[in-house]
């Protein structure tokens, strides 16, 4: 088990929300990720030669090419790069969205789209809001995962808000659903269904996806077992071909791969 952590800013803002969810899905035993923002010097100077540009498969971009990994990642861009980004984030960590809205469009139209760099991302999950979000992402076909992420995290603080604004009673009742109906009684608390049906996802695909309860501990499972394999004690965490970054802001990590080659 990760223990929380983050700036004290950041706990007290979303206090409520992480200890009340989780608590209410403590049956799930999920492991928990802090959120952390390291800010650390950029990396030593460049050192690796420049990487050539990769095409494409003929139609495609890169950004295109979406698939599944054997850690349950979702891994965007060139399969062969020879540059492997792997990063490990909750879906409820500000600072998750931060490097989310920072990053986003720069990581995939320069670094994913030159064929020299793939990104994979692996849901970190911290509490119950978080499994449910991240079931959700996942509810459609491996090519929408990363719009439907970056959304999420654009929304993220809503999410939050809509359920406190529920009110003490309506958040109760969700809570004593039963496994099978408690991820869509929250995600209706939440907001969240109405928010993937305006993005493609049915609110019967979601319904379907949230009762799914042998895949959610699954996934929970997953985010534990890689979080004590990896040492992950804060997201977001970056593995930039297997070895892990002690920075996780968009300036660092993209210092990093324009050392490697990327460039």
């Amino acid at each position: 088990m990760i223990n929380h952590a983050g700036k004290p800013e950041t706990m007290t803002a979303h206090r409520f929300s992480r200890l009340a969810f989780a608590a209410a899905l403590a049956p799930l035993v999920l492991g928990l990720a802090a959120c952390n923002n390291k800010g650390e010097d950029a990396p030593a100077g460049l050192s690796g030669q420049p990487i050539a540009k990769i095409a494409p498969p003929a139609g495609k971009a890169w950004s295109d090419v979406v698939t599944i990994t054997p850690e349950l990642g979702y891994r965007m861009g060139n399969p062969e790069a020879p540059i492997k980004v792997v990063e490990y984030a909750s879906l409820t960590c500000p600072h998750c969205a931060e490097f989310s809205h920072e990053a986003t469009a720069e990581l995939r139209d320069q670094f994913v789209a030159s064929g020299r760099v793939s990104y994979e991302m692996r849901n970190m999950i911290r509490d119950g809001l978080d499994l449910y979000l991240t079931q959700l992402t996942r509810c459609g076909a491996p090519e929408g995962y990363f719009a439907l992420t970056d959304q999420t995290f654009a929304n993220q603080a809503a999410f939050f808000k809509t359920a406190q604004d529920a009110g003490k009673a309506a958040q109760e009742a969700a809570f004593s659903q039963p496994p099978e109906k408690r991820g869509l009684a929250i995600a209706n608390l939440a907001g969240m269904t109405d928010f993937f049906a305006a993005r493609g996802i049915s609110k019967e695909q979601a319904a379907a996806c949230l009762a799914d309860t042998a895949k959610a501990t699954t996934l929970a499972n997953a985010s534990t077992e890689q979080g004590e394999k990896y040492k992950i004690e804060g997201t977001p965490t970056f593995i930039i071909n297997g070895a892990k970054l002690d920075a996780n802001t968009w300036p660092l990590v993209k210092a990093e791969l324009e050392k490697l080659g990327a460039r």
